[in-house]
């Protein structure tokens, strides 16, 4: 009995743990990852901006 019980506890808390990761894994791909390269596109077009002002006012 008690090893069926330890078992089924191993096995709970195995799915339970890989629930949790891939809720975290999803959220990161959905919410995370967009964020950071909308803020690096961001970034470039800064960047691209500050180098076409630059090059208009040397001549």
């Amino acid at each position: 009995m008690a090893k069926k019980f330890t078992a089924g506890f191993i096995t709970g808390t195995l799915i339970t743990v890989a629930t949790i990761a891939s809720g975290l894994f999803a959220f990161k791909k959905t919410v995370i990852d967009p964020e950071d390269e909308e803020l690096e596109r961001i970034e470039d077009n800064r960047r691209r901006a500050n180098r076409k002002s630059f090059s208009a006012h040397q001549g």
